[in-house]
């Protein structure tokens, strides 16, 4: 179609502009040489990823939310290469004067001091553990986490002192923690997420281009459960008309690999995320765009996002009536249980000392 715009291949948004919410300047490129900037520098080359390491004084993000599971969490990155369009932990690039497009997903942050930091938090006398949340803003198996592992000192924390923690991810990376992870696993000390959008390849390039395929995804679910693991899977987000077609065939295909915990996202578009979806759509699927917005909003209140408590996590209307009960039915025929809590262990913890030593007490 002429019409459509230009695709920026290799990653998820479609632009770097920065968010207006802030008052930040905005940035624009300008000169009479841009008509004709290939034919004088040539063609324009990959967007290179940078990653910079920070130093936060504190490691924990503790929340009241009443709508989600779990109260504090940790994010070892800011930022995530794979790209997932959709994602809506976007916004928070906006805060430092980023671009919540391509920023987000090429101008990564690492924080070194993460398990440190953790440590001296449980080390304190007033801390009391409850279940520590990996993955709830940015993926804690993202590529850069070959090179840092800081995911993985943080789970060597948390086996340590006997702490429990959720992760999710999108990522088969996960396998490389095996070896913790079963340990966890043993003292129930640890539940896994792995969500899964599609079952198309293509599709998933587009939508979360650096994310690890959804076979890959299937597998590192069954590979997890074999280990005795306590694994679910997430249809997450759900895009209509664009990825509910594969909401049961996620399902049965989880279910024949012996995943019995499944839950469902409806898509959700915060601040600039929604400015990000549809550029993405402009590009990718054009033909389809005002479908896939309408049913948004119809789901929405008649807005791209509700951002209220509980309806932001549980979607209104008849699309919305649709989609859940195509979930539940789907659950019901292949044995799964919709929307289960893992039951971990809090007991057990055992307070570190600050010198790398655990008290006695």
């Amino acid at each position: 179609m002429s019409s459509q715009r230009p695709r920026i291949r290799g990653r998820g948004a479609q632009s770097d502009a920065l968010s207006t919410r802030f008052g930040l300047a905005e940035r624009r490129e300008s000169g009479d040489w841009l008509d004709e900037r290939e034919a004088v520098d040539g063609p324009v080359g990959k967007l290179a990823t940078s990653v910079t390491e920070e130093h936060p004084k504190t490691i924990l993000t503790f929340n009241r939310s009443p709508d989600i599971p779990f109260d504090r969490s940790i994010n070892a990155y800011r930022g995530c290469e794979h790209g997932c369009i959709y994602c809506f932990a976007r916004p928070s690039h906006a805060y430092h004067d980023l671009s919540p497009g391509l920023d987000f997903e090429t101008r990564l942050f690492a924080k070194p001091t993460a398990a440190r930091l953790l440590r001296e938090t449980m080390a304190k006398p007033g801390y009391r553990p409850a279940p520590i949340a990996m993955g709830t803003n940015t993926d804690p198996y993202q590529p850069i986490e070959a090179r840092y592992r800081i995911t993985r000192e943080i789970l060597e924390i948390c086996l340590e002192t006997r702490h429990p923690v959720i992760i999710t991810t999108k990522s088969d990376r996960v396998l490389r923690d095996l070896d913790l992870l079963s340990e966890l696993a043993s003292e129930c000390l640890v539940a896994v997420g792995i969500s899964v959008t599609s079952l198309d390849p293509e599709l998933s390039r587009l939508l979360e281009p650096r994310a690890a395929s959804p076979a890959k995804r299937l597998l590192a679910l069954q590979e997890l459960d074999t280990a005795g693991i306590p694994v679910h899977v997430s249809v997450a987000p759900v895009i209509p008309a664009i990825t509910d077609e594969y909401m049961e065939a996620i399902l049965r295909e989880a279910a024949e690999r012996g995943i019995r915990s499944a839950s469902w996202i409806m898509l959700r578009l915060p601040h600039e995320v929604a400015p990000l979806f549809r550029e993405w759509l402009a590009v990718h699927y054009p033909e389809r765009s005002g479908k896939v917005m309408s049913i948004v909003r119809s789901i929405r209140g008649g807005r791209d996002n509700d951002p209220e408590f509980f309806s932001r996590m549980k979607p209104y209307g008849t699309w919305a009536n649709l989609f859940r009960k195509r979930f539940q039915i789907a659950c019901r025929r292949f044995g799964m249980a919709a929307d289960r809590q893992f039951e971990l262990d809090c007991t057990q913890f055992r307070r570190p000392r600050t010198d790398g030593q655990l008290s006695l007490l």
